[in-house]
């Protein structure tokens, strides 16, 4: 069902449970978020894949955070793509939207033709949840492995929650009649509820490189309920992910109708930036005005442009930094 050119289920992430697999989850359909993010750069195509890949893993992942938390996600690699960040930032109160920026820094000249995950070398993909003044943020880094940035993300469930999870994602440009092309993209995540004592072997793990796997963290009747989700999982087509027909309660029972799926309120996410010119000041703060200096351009500006949203910031020098001698207004 449509509103306009917008699809009713469009840029919402559904949290639902199994019932009788003891199984939770979320699908997730993006349309407006990721064209928010992607255009504010001409990224070159294998980037734009990874960036469509984080973003939606970020908006199933952080469906779960509290209100105005933020989670983050990101990737640091010595290859092409030397870095993806999301940031996902919860609602400000019950009904809000969630909102999601995203950007990479890459190296153009070292892209290749093959796999988008090709591009990121070694390096590690991290989870950071900040809580807000005066806690303490959480972070947990797990290897790039597994040939995908879902698989990563998989192995961090498992190597640090001992969580067995699963993502199903699908992503890429729509041509629908009538509307200009544009990046869509649908996800479902599987997560096993968390046990008081997870199983988890002592040999290492199944996974790439000794790391830990759903199925390492699971046994009895838990590995086959978890197995018999994957499987039904493993059917979900295409369309029915990304495309216009098929809605994420719809999708939910037709894969999932064996295992009493129960549905929860679905929670709006948009594309939306943090920065403003008060933070470009508090960030300049730090600086002397001999600093400050050094910053100035020949026209006799401070500029800062947000690598998020693309917005650019000009300030008057005399304006910033902790030696600052005049109001802001310029």
């Amino acid at each position: 069902m449509r509103l306009g050119n917008k699809i009713m289920w469009d840029d919402t992430v559904l949290p639902f449970q199994l019932d009788r697999s003891d199984i939770r989850g979320r699908v997730a359909r993006l349309d407006g978020v990721l064209d928010g993010v992607l255009k504010q750069h001409a990224y070159p195509p294998q980037v734009e894949a990874l960036i469509a890949e984080m973003t939606l893993l970020t908006a199933l992942i952080g469906q779960t955070i509290k209100l105005r938390w933020k989670l983050s996600l990101q990737v640091q690699s010595d290859g092409p793509v030397r870095m993806i960040a999301t940031d996902y930032y919860g609602p400000e109160k019950e009904g809000d939207p969630a909102r999601i920026r995203a950007y990479s820094s890459y190296d153009e000249s070292r892209l290749s033709d093959g796999d988008p995950f090709e591009q990121v070398g070694n390096g590690y993909f991290a989870i950071m949840i900040d809580q807000g003044k005066g806690m303490t943020p959480y972070k947990g880094i797990t290897p790039l492995a597994g040939g995908s940035l879902k698989a990563c993300a998989e192995a961090y469930f498992a190597q640090s929650e001992q969580l067995a999870t699963r993502f199903a994602l699908r992503f890429g440009k729509s041509t629908e009649p009538g509307l200009s092309e544009h990046w869509r993209a649908g996800g479902i995540m599987l997560q096993h509820m968390p046990k008081a004592s997870p199983h988890v072997s002592g040999e290492g793990g199944s996974g790439e490189g000794g790391l830990l796997h759903a199925v390492d963290v699971l046994d009895g009747d838990d590995e086959e309920n978890w197995h018999r989700a994957n499987i039904l999982l493993d059917s979900v087509e295409d369309l029915e992910m990304i495309g216009p027909s098929v809605s994420s309660t719809q999708l939910l029972v037709r894969l999932f109708h064996e295992e009493s799926p129960r549905v929860f309120d679905p929670q709006p996410v948009q594309f939306g930036c943090t920065c403003s010119e008060d933070r470009v000041r508090q960030s300049l703060s730090i600086y002397s005005a001999k600093d400050i200096e050094k910053m100035t351009t020949s026209d006799g500006r401070v500029t800062a442009d947000c690598q998020f949203c693309g917005a650019h910031y000009s300030l008057d020098p005399k304006t910033v930094g902790f030696e600052a001698q005049e109001a802001k207004g310029d």
